[in-house]
């Protein structure tokens, strides 16, 4: 199992080791310890969901006001997504900016976002399964979303006709949600972290 930071602090993929023959492959595709190792503490696993798109739909960008947030390991279990991790921490070095990463049911590979992140994907095969573990359960009163074809975020979307949901469309410009105050803030996401390291 390989673990790789990438450049917003707080997001790393988790690519394992696939053991196969003719029968197919199996795969270690999470590990308590390989976690710990990557970001000082557990994870609190609180609820799972699992959602299926077509191609060109889009999700997201989706996130949860600290404290407590909501971090997710995703994988995508069937097909292809291009997974975008946006940072949208009020203060933040990276604030704005975003990574995306192709997760498919080849590698196998994850992409985990710590509390605080904004996550979105967009699906590149006919249909895509993708799960996810959250750290927390659905709040509904502490989630919000940016409007993922924001032109300012201009994130890298690989299709000319993307399928969105109306509340994704009706999200704000991450400009907007700053306004509105509906962001994260860097510094108290970076203090609900270091309680967690602490235990």
């Amino acid at each position: 199992m390989q673990t790789d930071q990438l450049e917003i602090t707080g997001a790393f993929t988790v690519t394992p080791a696939l053991h196969g023959d003719d029968r197919g492959h199996f795969a270690e595709t999470f590990r308590a310890d390989a976690f710990m190792a990557a970001t000082g503490h557990a994870f609190d696993l609180q609820q799972a969901n699992t959602s299926f798109s077509a191609r060109g739909v889009i999700r997201g960008v989706h996130f949860a006001l600290v404290p407590p947030g909501q971090a997710k390991y995703v994988q995508c279990l069937a097909g292809t997504i291009l997974d975008v991790v946006v940072d949208v921490r009020v203060g933040s070095p990276t604030f704005g900016q975003h990574v995306a990463v192709e997760l498919d049911d080849r590698t196998r590979r994850a992409l985990y976002l710590a509390e605080g992140l904004g996550h979105a994907f967009c699906a590149l095969s006919p249909t895509a399964t993708v799960n996810y573990l959250c750290s927390t359960s659905y709040n509904p009163a502490r989630e919000f979303g940016v409007n993922p074809l924001d032109p300012e975020l201009a994130l890298p979307w690989p299709t000319e006709a993307p399928i969105v949901s109306d509340k994704d469309a009706a999200a704000p410009t991450l400009a907007e949600a700053r306004e509105l105050g509906q962001l994260p803030d860097y510094t108290a996401t970076m203090d609900y972290l270091d309680g967690l390291r602490r235990g």
